[in-house]
Formats: C-alpha cells, sequence, structure tokens
C-alpha cells in the first residue's frame, strides 16, 4: 500500500541509497503508483515514498521557506476546518489538492503531529536541530513497520520492504505465529517476522546515530477515557452534531468518490447526512453468484431513494478462475495480514477503482458506536500443529483475553482496528483510497463519553439516520434492524433464523450437518440456503471448483514438511474436506495461507 519508507543510518551514502532503492522498488504494486527519494547525508537519512496519482501525498517532500524543516508524509489529514476550507478551494477535480500546510503546522506547534486527524504516517526532518522524528496516527492504522540493526534503523509501510535488505529477517517467530493461527492476527504490535515490529499508534519517536533515541508518544488512549460520561439525550445531541459537522470534510477530494453500500445503519448513516445531489455520487455493493444477497436487496432501496447510480459487484467465475493469483498476491502485498478468504476482496476492489479511485465505507461504524467485537480465539481440530506449537497458542488465547479488560471503546480503536482490522484494510488500499468517518478523532472521543445503554441498543444509529432523512430509517436492514411493531419483530426473528442457516451450511457447518449433506449432496442444498446474506462461500469451493489448488498446495512435501504442523493430520483434513464427509474450512484457510506466505515471502531468495 502507499507509504513511506526508509532507513536511518551511520553507514556510507553509497550503501545507504542502494539499499533504499531496493526497498522503494518492493512498494511499487502499480503501475499507477509515483515514487521519489530524499536524501540527507548530513542527518544520515534516506527517505522515499509510493504514493496514489493525484492524491494529497504525492507532493512530497513538503519543505519550510528556509529549507530547513522538511515533512515526508503519507496518508490523509481531515483536521482543522480553515486548511481543509483552503485545500477544497484549491483542489478542483484533476488537481492535486496541496497539503503544504503540514510543514507551516511542524514549525509553530511544538507538540505536532497532535493535531492531525485521520490515518497517516510520516517523517520530520530538522535540519537546524540535527532531528529526525518518526510519527503515525492515533490507532496506529497507517502501519509503519521498523527494523533496528547494528547501526541502521529501517522503517516501511510493509515489512517485505525491510525484508528485501535483511533477508536474515525472513523467519516466522513462534509467539507472533501463534496469534496468528489463534486469532486471524498478530497482537501487541509484534509481526509474523522475528525483528520487526509495528510503531505503536501515536507515536512521536525521535531518531539519531543510526537508533532510535527516544520513544516518545504523543496521545495517550487514558485521555479520552478519563472523560466524564454524558446522560443518553445529551449524548446522542453532542454525537450527531459532531458527526454531520465532520462528514463534509471527508467528501473533500480532487478524484471521484464512490459509496460502498452494505445492508447495514453504518453507510445509511453516511447516505442520510451526505445528500449528494442527484446522479453524481455512484454507489455500489458486493455480492455474490446465487442470488442478490440481501446486503444488495437493501442497498438498492437506498441509493434509489438517494437518487444514486447504483451497480453490483459479484463474486462469481472470473474470480475463481483466477483464484490461486489473487490468493497469492493478497498474502504478499499485505505481508500475510490478510488471509486467503481476502482473495476476493482484492478483486472486487480492482472493479471498485474502475469506478471510482476513492470508497467511502461505514468501516469501524458498528465496532466504534455499538462497541461489536470483530474477532475472538478460534480453536482449530486437535492435532494440526506440532507439540512445540501448543504453548504458543495458549499463551494467545490468555493476551487476548487480557485486552479485554481494559475500556471496550479502546479495545475497539486502539487493538482490534490496527491489528484485526488492517489486513483487509492494507489490501484495500493497495487498489483504492479507503475513507470512513467513524475513525474521526472528535467522533471518537465522545464516543468515549457514551453511557453504557447507548452501546447495547440500535438506537442511536437509527435515530441518526432518522433524523438525516425519516425515510432512509424506514428501510429494515439485511438481519431486520429497525422493523418495527410485533409483526416486525416476528420478521427479524425468521432474518435471524435465515442468517443461523446460512452459516450453518457455510464455513460454519458441523461435522454432524456435513455427513449428512455428504450422503444428500444430490439435493444442492447449498444452493437453497447460501448466498442470502454472504458473497465468499469457500467450503464448497474448496470441495469444488477449488479442490485441485487446495490438493496442490496443501499436500506438497514442502507444505507437510513445515516444523509446525503435523503432515498426517493435514492429509486426513484436506482428504476429508474433499470428499465432503467433513467441514474443515476454517483449518484450511489457515494452512493455505501460512504456505502461500512462506512461499511469497519467507522463502523467497
Amino acid at each position: 500500500m502507499p507509504g513511506i519508507v526508509g532507513l536511518h543510518t551511520r553507514m556510507p551514502r553509497e550503501w545507504a541509497e542502494a539499499q533504499l532503492k531496493v526497498m522503494v522498488e518492493c512498494l511499487q504494486h502499480e503501475s499507477s503508483y509515483l515514487t521519489g527519494t530524499w536524501v540527507d547525508e548530513a542527518l544520515g537519512l534516506y527517505v522515499g515514498w509510493v504514493a496514489r496519482r493525484n492524491s494529497s501525498s504525492e507532493g512530497m517532500p513538503l519543505r519550510n521557506a528556509n529549507g530547513n524543516l522538511t515533512v515526508i508524509f503519507s496518508g490523509e489529514d481531515f483536521s482543522d476546518a480553515k486548511c481543509m476550507q483552503e485545500r477544497s478551494a484549491s483542489g478542483a477535480r484533476g488537481m492535486v489538492i496541496p497539503i503544504s500546510y503540514l510543514v507551516e503546522r511542524a514549525e509553530v506547534e511544538a507538540n505536532f503531529p497532535y493535531g492531525l486527524n485521520g490515518r497517516f504516517h510520516g517523517l520530520l526532518a530538522d535540519r537546524m536541530r540535527g532531528t529526525i522524528t518518526l510519527f503515525n496516527d492515533r490507532y496506529g492504522m497507517h502501519r509503519l513497520y521498523y527494523h533496528q540493526s547494528k547501526d541502521t534503523i529501517y522503517f516501511s509501510a510493509e515489512a517485505k520492504a525491510i525484508l528485501a535488505v535483511r533477508p536474515e529477517l525472513r523467519r516466522i517467530e513462534p509467539r507472533a505465529l501463534g496469534e496468528y493461527v489463534t486469532c486471524g492476527c498478530v497482537l501487541e504490535n509484534r509481526t509474523l517476522f522475528e525483528g520487526i515490529a509495528v510503531l505503536p499508534g501515536g507515536s512521536k519517536w525521535a531518531l539519531k546515530h543510526g537508533a532510535v533515541e527516544c520513544k516518545h508518544t504523543y496521545f495517550q488512549p487514558r485521555e479520552w477515557e478519563e472523560q466524564e460520561s454524558l446522560d443518553p439525550e445529551a449524548y446522542y445531541q453532542v454525537l450527531q452534531d459532531i458527526f454531520v459537522r465532520k462528514l463534509s470534510r471527508y467528501f473533500v477530494s480532487n478524484e471521484p468518490i464512490g459509496m460502498s453500500l452494505t445492508g447495514g445503519l453504518d453507510s445509511r448513516m453516511i447516505m442520510a447526512w451526505h445528500r449528494p445531489r442527484p446522479g453524481t455520487m455512484p454507489c455500489y455493493t458486493f455480492s455474490g453468484m446465487y442470488r442478490d444477497c440481501q446486503d444488495v436487496v437493501v442497498a438498492r432501496q437506498v441509493a434509489r431513494i438517494c437518487e444514486q447510480p447504483y451497480e453490483v459487484i459479484a463474486v462469481g467465475k472470473d474470480f475463481l478462475s483466477r483464484f490461486h493469483h489473487y490468493a497469492e498476491r493478497a498474502a504478499y502485498l499485505t505481508d500475510g495480514c490478510a488471509d486467503v478468504r481476502r482473495a476476493s476482496d482484492l478483486y472486487l476492489n480492482e472493479r471498485v477503482r474502475e469506478i471510482a479511485p476513492v470508497r467511502m465505507t461505514g468501516n469501524y461504524g458498528s465496532e466504534v458506536l455499538r462497541g461489536v467485537r470483530a474477532f475472538k480465539p478460534n480453536r482449530l481440530v486437535p492435532g494440526l500443529f506440532s507439540q512445540d506449537m501448543l504453548p504458543y497458542l495458549s499463551q494467545a488465547e490468555e493476551t487476548y483475553h487480557s485486552l479485554l479488560l481494559g475500556h471496550p471503546v479502546s479495545f475497539a480503536v486502539f487493538k482490534q482496528a490496527p491489528w484485526h482490522h488492517y489486513g483487509l484494510l492494507a489490501l484495500e488500499e493497495t487498489q483504492v483510497s479507503i475513507r470512513s468517518p467513524y475513525l474521526d478523532n472528535d467522533l471518537v472521543q465522545t464516543v468515549f463519553r457514551a453511557p453504557k445503554s447507548a452501546l447495547a441498543t440500535y438506537d442511536v444509529c437509527l435515530n441518526l439516520i432518522a433524523n438525516g432523512n425519516p425515510v432512509l430509517r424506514d428501510i429494515p436492514t439485511d438481519r431486520g434492524v429497525g422493523r418495527k411493531g410485533m409483526a416486525g419483530r416476528g420478521l427479524r426473528k425468521w432474518e435471524e433464523v435465515l442468517v443461523k442457516s446460512e452459516y450453518a451450511f457455510d464455513y460454519g457447518m458441523p461435522q454432524w450437518l456435513a455427513r449428512i449433506t455428504h450422503f444428500a449432496s444430490v439435493l444442492h442444498l447449498e444452493r437453497i440456503v447460501l448466498g442470502r446474506h454472504k458473497f465468499n462461500h469457500y467450503r464448497v469451493w474448496y470441495q469444488g471448483v477449488l479442490r485441485d489448488y487446495v490438493r496442490q498446495i496443501l499436500l506438497d512435501p514442502r507444505t507437510l514438511s513445515r516444523s509446525y504442523v503435523q503432515r498426517r493430520q493435514i492429509e486426513t483434513i484436506v482428504q476429508a474436506h474433499l470428499k465432503g464427509s467433513r467441514n474443515y474450512t476454517n483449518e484450511i484457510h489457515v494452512m493455505l495461507t501460512l504456505e502461500l506466505l512462506h512461499r511469497v515471502l519467507v522463502d523467497m531468495p
């Protein structure tokens, strides 16, 4: 994904520039990306960047009038109203919106980048003081990896750039592997690779003499956690005021913006208050190969009421015929942070890019406004991993549960978002620029003041929609939220039954049901149930159109010889699942992802 890359070193310039060249090339995934480099030999600083054409990060580096202060910035800032107005006035479509104000703010604000608001990371070089500062956003969502060697500190938006110049780091770290297998992500700013870590959110690190001199943090979650809570009515009013006031900033762009609509409430809250002119904002929804899912059914109504163009982007035969490409590419682009299930998201966002290069979404709305917990420990079938791995799997569960002890909103935005949600975000951002108002600093700060009752129901979200566009409030969600009266509650319960039925016929199918459906396969029951709420159906895909690929990868001697797996159990799992008599979808997800990670990053020469 676009970002910065570089090193601070005491080594000679010729050596450092060669390293930088290799690192920059590792991040240039698309022909549309622009790259650049900047060197200050006196500071021992060698920086590169990769940016989308026409993005605000394109015009690097930013320098003050006398040239003593340089900012290299990647991401987007939605902070100051005055700055946004200037950007809006000067940012006609097709022109790069200037962000020169960032270096001006860095000159006058002692606590820079405290006042910035968005997903970003960057570097500030002060030649007058002889200082170098690495920084990122409060949540650490625009990830920055780093590695400290004897005389050099490396930093990069992607771990693979560091691996390219430090090949000895191409080793999977056991504790991180245990967390990845158990939780689907690596926790506490660790990575899968030994010696490479992630810059914590809210960092402002000082570099000197090829090392980190001071690991300063410009923001601590307790600033928001220690606020006084509001009563329900006051909370709602403050939240609505901030949401409405801030939303327009996220639609300032020199590029076309498309709206990613779902059947839920989060994207609808945006539509209720943004109110674009008829026909000016393309809308779209992802769907599957069996039928229009409920996301499509609901989103099509929303787009029609808002008088916006609408289309459905489907996952079907075209994607499945190239699954191997998208699965391997997803593992490579995200340094293994996105598992093979997300291969379809890479395919879909390629299609989205053809509609509009900026994708507005309702991502993180449920987690922030309703405290939805999006992941939890997952226990795979016993005997899949070696005895040496078992303590790391148990440790991962313990670590996860310890993370839940703090404030629930802190878990959502400072842990769940940058660790669990990062893989999908990184994958999507290789194709389009992702925007969401739900991680806006002022909005999140307000949610920390919510009474517990506000996070326990849908009332705040439904009221926000009703006050913005009452007609949109009357549309039930894909799961029936918003239905009124006794009949409405009954319909909602039936819709929940359908949701659970689809889960039971998809990756969540219990083994007893797998045995039954295996013998009744002639009835094709999955075609009756699947596709109403989900568009990925890997359980049946692995048994059908993808069976040869699963067998080719997982029964390969290279896979079976990995030190952390049990060969016989892998063979049993693959054969039983492909036969259709058992359901091992989750196990196949994990094993495919890990093996692809080895092949595209770890085992490379």
